[in-house]
């Protein structure tokens, strides 16, 4: 299946230095119908990053990939990348990897830049530092750390995308136009066609991080995907109660939340023709809305062109609600100016294999900012319980979201 309509953006594949993949998904003339094709070759001098290492003794070892260990009280994988501790930290702008590459003049210093041309729309790759990574050659076999039966480790043989959302380094998601967001709902159904298909992989999550707030160590707009080996925690205990509750009424948990979400009308604040944002009324961050299809859905592919029209508006229009939540407060040189709002937005979609069924689309942003320079740090009871204390109300974060409505 090709989730692309070449209709509104064309595909174009090809293969980085070091045999990473990287996609063009251009909306732009002349390469929306082929007149051009952006830059496929990349000339770093980077090896093949499954190549043999070489070491002091002129001997080889083959290349081996991150690693997950299971913790045994409580079920959970855990990958452990120790090679991302040194990937790119908050570069300068001229240095940013993400960036596209500047023209090749006289004098011009080598660029260690991720995306060969000197332009794109929006461009998807492997990312550099994986969290998550399928060596050729190595199985799936578990094995046993220190030879203890209870400490399972496996390979960590997911992938991780990192998806540009802009060649504009200043610019951010909200600035996008709606053109441009459209493309980006196609590249993350393609993706997430394409990385379902992918040996062993169960789930796929399509996020965006944004802020230094939040950790981002790369302040160009971008976001990322994992094709996770492994279906994540908090998709478990989703799928648990979806379970029970079907066994239970007979019915859809996710469809009736939505539907009761909409009854209500309380915590609405955002009612297209085919999406709805609301403020769950169990929220647990200091921000937090759930942005949702009005038809039950599986996944971003299932998407209809008019869900994803409407999807692009919507998005765009939550995103610019949520930069006006937070203002600098009374007394300060800058009092009532909008303070962009540190989040970090995620896609909810069904998984790939048992359970599949139980899953409906939707899309959660929520932010860690409480008040202005104010965080919410997740202490005691949050993080070595994860027994959530929200510092405000559900009701009163719609109501913030309804007031700075155009």
């Amino acid at each position: 299946m090709n989730a692309l309509p070449q209709a509104h953006a064309r595909r174009t594949a090809t293969r980085l230095a070091d045999g990473r993949e990287l996609i063009y998904f251009d909306d732009s003339e002349p390469y929306v119908s082929g007149g051009a094709t952006r830059r496929l070759e990349d000339p770093r001098p980077l090896a093949d990053r499954f190549a043999p290492l070489p070491g002091p003794d002129g001997t080889t070892t083959p290349v081996t990939g991150p690693e997950m260990r299971r913790d045994p009280l409580t079920g959970e994988w855990i990958p452990m990348a120790s090679h991302r501790m040194h990937r790119t930290h908050l570069p300068a702008a001229d240095a940013c990897p993400l960036c596209p590459a500047r023209p090749e003049t006289t004098g011009t210093r080598y660029s260690d830049g991720e995306v060969p041309a000197t332009d794109y729309d929006v461009v998807v790759f492997e990312n550099r530092f994986p969290a998550l990574m399928a060596v050729p050659g190595v199985t799936d076999e578990p094995w046993q750390v220190d030879d203890e039966p209870l400490h399972v480790a496996r390979p960590a043989a997911g992938r991780c995308e990192v998806v540009c959302f802009s060649s504009d380094h200043t610019s951010s998601f909200a600035d996008l136009t709606p053109h441009r967001v459209r493309t980006i709902v196609e590249a993350w159904a393609d993706r997430t066609t394409r990385l379902s298909a992918l040996p062993g992989v169960e789930q796929v999550f399509c996020f965006e991080n944004r802020g230094r707030e939040i950790g981002v160590t790369l302040p160009h707009p971008h976001g990322q995907i994992y094709a996770f080996p492994f279906v994540t925690p908090r998709t478990q205990a989703m799928l648990r109660e979806a379970r029970d509750y079907g066994e239970r009424t007979g019915r859809h948990l996710l469809s009736d939340v939505v539907a009761a979400e909409r009854r209500a009308g309380t915590r609405v604040v955002l009612d297209s023709e085919h999406w709805v944002a609301y403020v769950p009324a169990a929220a647990r961050w200091p921000v937090e809305v759930h942005l949702a299809p009005k038809r039950d859905v599986l996944d971003l592919p299932a998407l209809t062109g008019p869900e994803r029209d409407d999807l692009a508006r919507t998005y765009l229009e939550l995103l610019r609600r949520l930069d006006r939540f937070f203002v600098e407060p009374e007394g300060t040189e800058d009092a009532g100016t909008p303070i962009p709002l540190p989040y970090i937005a995620g896609w909810h979609q069904a998984v790939v294999g048992e359970g599949r069924e139980l899953g409906r689309l939707h899309l959660q942003v929520f932010s860690v900012l409480r008040a202005p320079g104010r965080l919410k740090y997740l202490a005691g009871v949050e993080s070595g319980m994860a027994a959530w204390i929200s510092d405000t109300t559900p009701e009163r974060i719609a109501a913030r979201l309804q007031e700075v409505a155009p």
